[in-house]
């Protein structure tokens, strides 16, 4: 069941066209990334999501109930720009946020000095917003955001401020949210964040729509032809390629810590995998293989600037780890 519907959004600035025809949907219980470079539409969109603006044309809906203040009570929404008052008390702070969406007092305390506690601010309910660090005000925000305990979470830019060890503190928060059935939307620039937590992404551009789905398909769907192998003793590579089986092969960096002679090789398009294992084994022991996915991030760029970026290293195994990848 979809908790957020996205249908046909139109939203113009003069004549600026910020969205243009966005349609998507959001399951219950997705993480969903939302990406998209500086000016592609991103605040606009999450600004109309929870009907702090009005779009030209297109309908929200969220939970079956179309965007309003009442639909918004189901909505917990961090914008990126800090929206707290520097000389108000950080418990009143959060209590305000919490009663406006229309949580239970008692309830919205247990709550809040939970949080408090997961971000390492207990005892710090009575000091100044303006007193807090930039990252622990930064923690207050996100509370106040989920204090209400929201059904759906949309976070901009969350990770803005916080150092490592926070960052993997709100990541496995994040993650604890989503056990507990909350939907999150995730808008964020910190791809390997994105990459590691979200299940799914949308991508906007100039106000379009490119992509939305699964990451795992997405990044299938836009893989190459690539293959980093790892031998024990050095290859020939003429010898390789007299196969038919490639159309390139080159000595490339191994992988830290991995011993041996690593490979890139390009295998021809329908050649299969245990085919191609089969004429290196020919020429030795085989330490390592796998197939090159792009990154996140190469997707991103590949959209947004049709960067050809040198893709990183990720593994998609296509038998069994005992016999695609050997260890000694």
């Amino acid at each position: 069941m979809n908790i957020l519907e996205i249908d046909g959004l139109v939203k113009n600035y003069s004549s600026t066209r910020a969205l243009d025809n966005v349609s998507f949907t959001v399951e219950k219980g997705e993480i969903c990334g939302l990406l998209g470079p500086n000016g592609a539409g991103k605040t606009t969109l999450l600004r109309i999501i929870n009907s702090l603006l009005v779009s030209d044309s297109g309908t929200v809906t969220i939970n079956g109930i179309p965007a309003s203040l009442k639909a918004g009570r189901h909505i917990g929404y961090m914008p990126e720009e800090r929206g707290l008052y520097e000389k108000m008390r950080v418990e009143d702070q959060i209590m305000y946020f919490g009663q406006l969406k229309g949580g239970d007092k008692a309830r919205l305390r247990i709550v809040m000095n939970e949080y408090m506690s997961i971000f390492n601010l207990s005892g710090q309910g009575r000091r100044l917003v303006k007193e807090l660090s930039k990252g622990n005000q930064q923690k207050v925000q996100i509370i106040s955001t989920l204090v209400h305990e929201p059904e759906l979470v949309i976070l901009d830019e969350p990770f803005s401020g916080f150092d490592p060890i926070n960052g993997a503190l709100l990541q496995d928060l994040i993650a604890r949210l989503s056990e507990k059935g909350a939907t999150i939307m995730l808008s964020s620039h910190n791809m390997p964040a994105i990459e590691e937590m979200c299940s799914t992404i949308a991508l906007i551009n100039h106000g379009q729509l490119l992509v939305k789905g699964e990451i795992t398909e997405i990044k299938e769907n836009h893989k190459t032809s690539e293959l980093l192998l790892t031998t024990r003793n050095p290859l020939s590579l003429p010898l390789l390629l007299d196969s038919g089986l490639f159309i390139g092969a080159e000595p490339t960096e191994g992988i830290r810590g991995r011993k041996g002679n690593a490979y890139l090789l390009r295998k021809k398009d329908g050649v299969r995998n245990t085919d191609l294992l089969q004429a290196v084994a020919l020429q030795g022991e085989i330490l390592h293989f796998e197939e090159r996915l792009p990154s996140l991030r190469d997707i991103f760029l590949s959209y947004t600037t049709g960067s050809d970026a040198k893709p990183t290293i990720e593994t998609k195994n296509e038998m069994p780890v005992e016999t695609v990848i050997c260890e000694n």
